[in-house]
């Protein structure tokens, strides 16, 4: 395009200035469209000109310009001499500063793995065939949104149970906590409510911890998806994707624990956490094959997203845990003698069963001990 008289903004006639300013644009556009064009046509006749220029043309984003961490297990430090600066091993985009290389924290990764509360999940213990027993209920107050949350949660994890929790004082989370895990549950999940809106999750192992509690955001509920498919109830599969470091494993881990260990293949149900810059993405499809080459995706719902903001050990603490308290009630909408009749047929039932054991009563502690926090405020310990 030969360059024009005048610039655009230096012409005072409005409608004159428009007209250029569109044919410059359009010039531009073509200009563009003519050398894609023309580089395709190379491309086509030479496939390694092709490789050559995504090799060339990586974007920098936040991961992977980020530095390397010893905590990052699945990092390789030697990739970056044989394969550049932006490329990294094992499909995780990071890359890692030209000095010298780590070495991985492997020993102390199996340390955590051989330590964690989460071991008797993953040795085989529990029958893969029953689900965890996961207990939700909500914030005191709680209003109609954050119960439409909680029955779409009931419908992704299998052992799920949603009792609503019964207004008043002396129902401290730490109650509830070892109130659940005295009858055999094995998760306790408290969705927070603030401005008439579910904005937190709180996750705690049973019975001995840990807690970590997660902001929520970006909820659509299952009825505001597009072409939703319909929930069964099969064993979903679980794919993690992007839990590298050592509290990444940790957190896949306990939501490994939410789902039985031997999914329903033939219910073609896949949940999905993508870990994508501490942001962890929640969705679930069923697959359908359509040919021996190609399957499709139909998404059933709910969708939101998650971030770590802290992890604790133990259960939540209840400061005034000496004070005397009523007896932990939950209003369900039913009489009170017909829960306690369901808890001790269900409690008969734990008993007799040759695979559970016998359990000590879990007191919450009075104190809480952080593992990690995302961000410490100034002045605090």
């Amino acid at each position: 395009m030969p360059p024009s008289r005048f610039e655009p903004s230096s012409i005072k006639n409005k409608v004159k200035r428009e007209e250029i300013a569109r044919k410059q644009k359009k010039a531009k556009r073509q200009d563009k469209l003519q050398r894609r064009l023309a580089q395709a046509k190379v491309e086509a006749n030479d496939p390694l000109a092709k490789k050559k220029r995504l090799a060339q043309n990586v974007p920098r984003t936040l991961d992977n310009m980020r530095e390397y961490d010893p905590s990052i297990l699945t990092a390789n430090p030697n990739a970056q001499s044989e394969a550049g600066p932006s490329t990294t091993a094992q499909g995780d985009c990071r890359a890692f500063p030209s000095g010298e290389p780590s070495e991985q924290p492997q020993d102390e990764s199996a340390a955590d793995i051989a330590a964690d509360p989460f071991t008797a999940y993953f040795s085989g213990e529990l029958d893969p065939g029953v689900p965890p027993k996961v207990l939700i209920t909500t914030s005191s107050k709680a209003t109609r949104v954050t119960y439409d949350f909680c029955d779409e949660l009931v419908g992704v994890f299998p052992g799920a149970e949603f009792i609503r929790r019964k207004k008043g004082k002396g129902f401290e989370m730490g109650r509830i906590a070892g109130w659940a895990a005295n009858r055999g549950y094995s998760h306790l999940m408290v969705v927070n409510e603030d401005m008439k809106k579910p904005n937190a999750i709180t996750m705690v192992y049973l019975p001995e911890g840990p807690t970590a509690y997660f902001k929520l955001t970006s909820i659509e509920l299952t009825q505001k998806i597009s072409g939703h498919a319909r929930a069964t109830a099969h064993y979903p599969e679980l794919v993690l994707n992007g839990f590298v470091t050592r509290l990444g494993h940790t957190v896949g881990r306990l939501f490994q624990t939410l789902f039985p260990p031997m999914p329903e293949f033939q219910g073609r149900q896949v949940v999905t956490l993508h870990n994508q810059r501490d942001f962890l993405f929640f969705r679930r499809h069923r697959y359908a094959f359509r040919s021996p080459e190609k399957v499709a995706l139909q998404e059933i719902g709910p969708r939101f997203t998650l971030k770590l903001r802290y992890m604790k050990k133990g259960l939540p603490a209840v400061k005034n845990l000496g004070a005397p308290s009523k007896p932990l009630q939950f209003d369900d909408g039913e009489p009170q003698d017909a829960d306690m009749a369901d808890a001790q047929e269900q409690e008969q039932e734990a008993a007799g069963s040759s695979q559970d054991y016998a359990r000590k009563e879990v007191v919450p502690p009075t104190e809480d001990e952080y593992l990690w926090m995302w961000k410490v405020r100034a002045g605090d310990d």
